[in-house]
């Protein structure tokens, strides 16, 4: 019998999750619009602090925050000076156990020797020069040379080609022969792209034959060129890093081993055309280590590549360039630097950029991004479901009642039941009309139907009636008045009458002036906005609203403007412009319940003259305070009244309204911004149920 083990799934993102719902990332974007963000900031915003949800992913200011605390990790990793210093150790050790095997010969030749040691150069490189042609009395100190050309050897290959230290390791000469022919033919085949004549069957070829000398496993020319370019640069840096005496030593180091390995020629070769195809790696520049340890080259060579190759990373993920994309983030780098899970992050980053305008939410016009109308539409629903929220339960004005009628206005009079009736049912009247038949019917009280149930009309999900009788249980048996309860009749039910609702010509003016910003009014002002277009549209889809905006001038805005709509950094509150607006509204709907409400946080301060121009004057000129209180009479004519929302408790702004509340006959709130939304729903509601 087989048996089974089972674990997390930990090859990539978990295949039987739910796909990731957009709309919770709209509302995010939408918080950040209605605060008065751009929707490209917004989104921007978004990316930076990671997807909501309890699913949700990192966002790149994490991913961030990872790679530069990876920095720091590689510089505190070591010193970059550690070839060196390991060179001149085992050079001090060689020369040490040539003078303790010279020391007791009493020769001329012996001393000789001495003198030939004391005079080496203190530069490392230059002194290794001058000893490759000394005849070593020791053998000990002759091993330990050795060993130091060896480990010179492997790490200079090591720093331009990761991997050839390992196949350097061995003794067999034909190892430094193999990296001979991998060198000249890496350099044939560079100059064969060159010309146009390089081809993947020749990259395979090379692999082929030396494919163990490059760990990384590069699929083409071009993937190799970047691997040993980046590399060839970190070994550039490494030096740029070194006091001048350290560089013009390990220079010499570098430079000898090359020499005796008969790789110099080859090796110039290469680094030109790296240099060539790749300039743009910051060859030269110098690199901070902090670090104790000392590294060797290979090993500094490798922490200075990924110290550039995060970098690099770190550019990208900051975002702070123009024109930055997600598409710009390399995801092979993240995967080397973070490992898999960031890889996913930034999957489900990208994922959500292209998600929200595959589904028609955001659009781009011009290389600029907007919210289309079905976004517009949602973020007003996120909103009036915010402004409801604050809604106590059950208050008047609270519209979001699942046991309402549907058909119109309760009246507060009743009438007999008809097939098809969808009004509520009034239950006081058909129980009292169930007990008045009983108590005149002195005979037995009728049998039930078959099945023990009595036909009654079936009631409707809000509470009317649905026009053909249903069975439901009957009550117990038994006279009016005894414990058994009461038996009712098709013929005992009423309805309670209503009043179909009118529809309205509802007008929303909102001040744009700069003032709202100052005053942090202004996201308070377009949030309400939008949940009360949503709530005319949806609940009220009948009524006629209309949005008018005013500052110096006024204007009709549409929804997905107003979403997206910044304040205009004018001086005027043009009111008699915006009520002039309205009224033509109105006037085009003249059977409709007039509704009009202002959102404003100052007085009227501007008018528009004969000519159709906007006037300014502060304080108001009487001009501009006449004419904008004839527009406010023309309203109470049309039989409109006027609710005004004040966002601020300036003395002017308090008497003009109190002035056009005595005039028109409507009402003045002074609500908190941040509860604007619910003062404006709430009245509307108010409103908009009293009838004509």
């Amino acid at each position: 019998m087989s048996r089974y083990r089972y674990g997390a799934y930990e090859d990539g993102p978990d295949p039987l999750a739910p796909p990731y719902d957009v709309r919770d990332a709209l509302d995010a974007v939408g918080d950040s619009v209605l605060e008065g963000t751009r929707p490209e900031e917004a989104l921007r915003d978004l990316l930076r602090r990671g997807l909501p949800g309890a699913d949700g992913r990192r966002g790149l200011d994490d991913l961030l925050r990872q790679v530069r605390e990876r920095r720091r990790e590689l510089r505190d990793r070591g010193r970059l000076d550690g070839t060196l210093e390991q060179a001149r150790a085992l050079l001090d050790t060689a020369i040490g156990q040539e003078r303790a095997e010279l020391f007791p010969d009493p020769s001329d030749e012996a001393r000789l020797r001495e003198t030939e040691l004391d005079t080496l150069p203190a530069d490392t490189s230059q002194a290794i020069r001058r000893l490759s042609d000394y005849r070593w009395r020791s053998d000990a100190a002759r091993a330990t040379f050795e060993r130091l050309k060896d480990l010179l050897r492997q790490d200079v290959l090591d720093a331009q080609f990761q991997g050839i230290k390992q196949a350097m390791q061995s003794q067999d000469p034909r190892a430094m022969e193999r990296v001979k022919d991998m060198m000249a033919a890496l350099n044939e085949m560079l100059e064969k792209d060159a010309r146009g004549e390089h081809t993947q069957e020749d990259f395979d070829r090379f692999m082929e034959r030396y494919g163990d000398m490059f760990p990384d496993r590069p699929g083409n020319l071009e993937e190799l060129v970047d691997a040993l370019a980046r590399r060839a640069a970190a070994m550039d840096r490494l030096l740029a890093s070194l006091s001048p005496e350290q560089q013009a030593e390990l220079a010499g180091l570098m430079d000898q081993v090359m020499q005796d390995a008969g790789l110099a020629m080859e090796m110039s070769r290469l680094n030109d055309a790296l240099r060539s195809r790749r300039p743009d790696l910051g060859w030269g520049t110098p690199e901070r280590m902090n670090g104790e340890q000392p590294l060797g080259m290979g090993d500094a060579t490798t922490a200075l590549a990924e110290l550039a190759d995060l970098a690099e990373l770190e550019a990208a993920l900051a975002q702070d360039y123009p024109g930055a994309r997600l598409d710009d983030i390399d995801e092979e780098a993240v995967r080397r630097a973070l490992g898999r899970r960031a890889v996913d992050d930034l999957d489900a980053l990208r994922r959500i950029e292209a998600e929200l305008e595959r589904q028609g939410y955001l659009q781009r016009k011009r290389g600029k991004l907007e919210l289309t109308p079905k976004a517009v539409r949602r973020l007003g629903d996120t909103a009036l479901r915010r402004v409801f929220a604050q809604l106590t339960a059950g208050r008047q004005g609270d519209h979001d009642q699942r046991d309402a009628g549907q058909a119109g206005e309760l009246t507060g009079s009743s009438r007999e039941w008809r097939f098809g009736d969808e009004q509520p049912l009034d239950v006081v009247r058909t129980v009292s009309n169930a007990i008045r038949r009983n108590a005149m019917d002195a005979g037995p009280l009728p049998a039930p139907a078959a099945g023990g149930l009595t036909a009654v009309p079936a009631a409707d999900p809000s509470g009317g009636a649905s026009g053909t009788p249903a069975a439901v249980p009957p009550a117990r048996a038994g006279r009016p008045g005894r414990p058994g309860g009461v038996r009712l009749s098709v013929d005992d039910f009423e309805v309670q009458e209503t009043e179909r609702r009118s529809a309205a010509a509802v007008c929303l003016l909102v001040d744009l002036s700069y003032s709202m910003v100052l005053r942090g009014t202004w996201a308070a002002a377009k949030q309400t906005t939008l949940a009360l277009h949503a709530l005319v549209t949806s609940k009220f889809p009948q009524d006629a609203i209309q949005i008018i905006g005013f500052s110096n001038y006024a204007r009709t805005l549409h929804p997905t403007e107003m979403a997206g709509l910044d304040w205009d950094m004018v001086q005027g509150t043009n009111l008699h412009h915006a009520l002039m607006i309205a009224g033509r509204h109105l006037d085009r709907h003249p059977d409709f319940e007039p509704i009009v409400l202002v959102v404003t946080d100052g007085e009227p301060t501007a008018h528009l003259r004969p000519d159709g121009r906007s006037l300014f004057d502060y304080p108001p000129s009487p001009d501009t305070l006449v004419l904008t209180l004839a527009e406010v009479d023309k309203m109470t004519r049309r039989g409109a009244g006027m609710n005004f929302f004040m966002l601020a408790d300036d003395r002017r702004l308090v008497s003009f309204v109190e002035e056009v509340a005595r005039r028109n006959g409507g009402r003045v709130f002074a609500p908190d911004a941040e509860r604007l939304g619910q003062y404006v729903v709430s009245d509307y509601l108010r409103v908009r149920r009293g009838r004509r």
